[in-house]
Order: structure tokens, then sequence, then C-alpha cells
């Protein structure tokens, strides 16, 4: 699918969402469909360790430029945004009822697997109740923009209708609490599941949207 800020339309391919407007586009990309577009998703692991590593310091794994995680796996489904050939933001999406690991040990997402105690990294408050296993529910996070706001837009209005097709019912975010009134300024009905938190990294709380529908 491909909008054009002021107008739209469509086309599909192999399973991938792009998104464009103005000089930039939002790609959808999962495995195996997307392996064409895997560079994206490197130079999105690339920036989030540039953004939440390098500059902010958070003690976050990473290999060599690269930051990622459990959550960062083949059944993942990544946003990326990009100008031209240089990424620009990105966000990765997971299904809440996918599993991931083996052994005595195996996670969900990234927001339930916190509230169960599992992430040593994150408080356990982040929700009023533990988040659902759902496959009509989604969760969305690590989203990183390096350009304007206009990105982060773009990032979320792709994620809607690769959502939409998807059926699903809503999606989890874990951000700041500027990225609730943010979202409402959008028109987004959000709503906070929890209380705002933190950590040594900063203030946040989990945010919950229902996929927009096409009028």
């Amino acid at each position: 699918m491909v909008m054009q800020t002021g107008q739209a339309n469509s086309s599909e391919n192999s399973g991938i969402l792009a998104a464009s407007g103005s000089d930039f586009t939002v790609r959808i990309i999962q495995y195996p469909d997307g392996m064409s577009h895997w560079d994206q998703v490197n130079s999105y692991l690339k920036l989030r360790k540039e953004v939440f590593i390098d500059r902010l310091d958070w003690p976050l794994f990473h290999a060599e430029d690269l930051e990622f995680e459990q959550y960062d796996s083949f059944d993942t489904t990544y946003v990326v945004a990009s100008q031209g050939s240089k990424v620009v933001g990105g966000a990765r999406l997971r299904r809440t009822d996918q599993l991931s690991g083996g052994g005595h040990l195996r996670y969900s997402y990234m927001i339930r697997d916190a509230c169960l105690g599992l992430l040593p990294g994150l408080p356990k408050n982040l929700c009023d109740a533990i988040p659902p296993m759902d496959r009509s529910i989604w969760e969305l996070t690590r989203m990183v923009v390096n350009g304007p706001r206009d990105v982060t837009r773009m990032i979320l209005q792709a994620t809607n209708d690769f959502l939409c097709k998807k059926d699903a019912a809503s999606v989890l975010f874990l951000g700041s609490p500027a990225f609730l009134r943010m979202a409402r300024s959008w028109n987004w009905p959000a709503q906070q599941l929890g209380p705002v938190t933190g950590n040594a990294d900063g203030r946040f709380q989990v945010i919950e949207c229902p996929v927009r529908r096409p009028q």
C-alpha cells in the first residue's frame, strides 16, 4: 500500500506494505517475504544502537553496531522508515500470542514478560492487570525516529494499515507519557493500561490503541 500526502493509492507485493509521503517511505518487512529488504532491518537495528545506547546510554545488549534482543526473531514484523537509501526510523511488531525461546524460559512479548517479572530491567507494575496473549492484539516496541515528527505519524499509519489487513483489534505500545499526548493530538483513541512508571532510563507507560478501520 502506497500513500501520498493528500491522496492515497495502493499496491501490494509478497506481503510487503509500503507507505510514502514526501521523500519518506515506510515499509512493513516480514520473513521470508521481505528478505530482499532485510538490509533495512539491519539498518534499523543499527539506528537503535545509535540512539538507545550511544546517545541515551541505555544498558542494552548489542553486538558490534547492532542492538537486538530475544524479541528480534524471524517471527517479528518490522516497520521501517527510510529517506532514499537511509533508514530514519522504525519499530518492532509482535503478535501477543507468539512464543519464542526454549527450555524452561519461554518469552511472549516485552510488556507481558515485564509484568510477569521476566525482565529485570523493567518494572512489574507496567499494567494494572497482566496483559493477554491474544492473536487479535499486537505489541509495538523499540520505536525510534531520527527525523521529523511526520515520520512517527507515518510509521503509526503504516502499522495501523497493516494490522487492519490482519484483522487485529488493537495494538499495545510502551512509550513515554508524551507519546499518549501525541497520539491523542492525531485523534488516535489511545488509553493507558497502567501508571506512568520508569527506571534509570526514563519514564514510560503502556498504551493501548484500537486499530482504526477505513470509513
